[in-house]
């Protein structure tokens, strides 16, 4: 699923996001449905050093910002679950304004010293910085909400970090534990997909309609609708970035738009047995908030409303064997 690279490099030197990280007030309780998402056992927090430590700068100015940390490990991605203290810190302002849900995404670089300078250089300034508690590393956030819709974040790291899934695991809730698709609602289609390839280093691609009704039939809280929208798909090593322009008729992506504004709307995860799935979500309290077929006719999906425990949308995709 590699994007290819144009001679324009990626801004962080590589287009691998490698991570998927969630504010979140109860640690515990988030981490316990994430194991059991994953079908891993449940992870211990940790909390972050002190200020001596961590040595973390919000906007300029030292911070007494600690978290509680938890990290998961899928076969694409790592999840960061992230309960931050009450000081003044980035994940403290996004729980405060925004709410639980995915903060930023995370790439690995050589460098923050020397690739810093080139997000500054595109207009992304530095927002926080800070070491890591557990190994001899640091991270920055780049205030790169305004064009990409969530915040990047660069990990220099002085030994590899640990990505690989846990060897104690079980069956994971939805038969898979892949993530495929981190999802974004955006305003202007093409203005989202200029910095996104800025961002990632590759060609932009096709800009794709939705099909018509008759063969999509979609059908959003229980209502069938048009469901009309534009949309484009960013393929890079680890997951592949989905763009979503929605139309005047009712739908999920535009009642998001309006609700929330622009930004991640979900996760998905190529499944089979889409019934069995989507009753199994509903038993445990999670509704359907729209489904449809793809515009393609090649396979179909439904969307679950799964914040309350998961502070995202997940999406579920079941493809038709061709």
């Amino acid at each position: 699923m590699k994007g290819s690279l144009t001679e324009k490099s990626p801004l962080a030197g590589n287009n691998d996001i490698n991570q998927l990280a969630f504010v979140v007030r109860d640690i515990e309780k988030t981490s316990e449905m994430f194991a059991k998402l994953l079908g891993i056992p449940k992870p211990a927090w940790f909390l972050t050093g002190d200020s001596e430590v961590s040595k973390v700068v919000y906007r300029g100015k030292p911070t007494n910002s600690r978290s509680k940390l938890v990290f998961m490990n899928t076969p694409t991605v790592q999840f960061e679950l992230i309960e931050p203290n009450e000081e003044p810190g980035t994940m403290r302002e996004f729980l405060d304004t925004v709410g639980e849900g995915i903060h930023h995404i995370a790439f690995d670089v050589d460098s923050i010293k020397e690739k810093l300078p080139v997000f500054e250089q595109n207009g992304y300034p530095l927002l926080q910085s800070g070491e890591f508690t557990s190994s001899d590393g640091r991270y920055v956030y780049v205030d790169t909400l305004k064009d990409h819709k969530t915040l990047v974040e660069l990990l220099e790291s002085a030994e590899p970090r640990d990505t690989e899934p846990s060897t104690e695991s079980y069956e994971p809730l939805l038969g898979t534990n892949e993530v495929k698709q981190l999802a974004i609602v955006v305003k202007d289609l093409d203005a989202a997909a200029d910095a996104y390839c800025k961002l990632l280093g590759v060609e932009k691609q096709q800009v794709i309609h939705s099909g018509p009704s008759e063969l999509t039939q979609v059908v959003f809280e229980g209502e069938p609708t048009e469901g009309d929208s534009k949309y484009m798909f960013i393929n890079t090593s680890l997951l592949q970035i989905e763009l979503i322009e929605p139309g005047k008729s009712p739908s999920t992506w535009k009642k998001h738009l309006e609700t929330y504004g622009e930004g991640v709307h979900h996760i998905s995860f190529v499944i089979k047995n889409m019934e069995e799935k989507i009753k199994l979500l509903e038993d445990m309290g999670y509704p359907v908030i729209q489904t449809g077929n793809f515009y393609n006719g090649k396979g179909r999906y439904a969307y679950m409303d799964t914040t309350s425990d998961f502070k995202v949308i997940i999406e579920l995709l079941e493809r038709f064997d061709s």
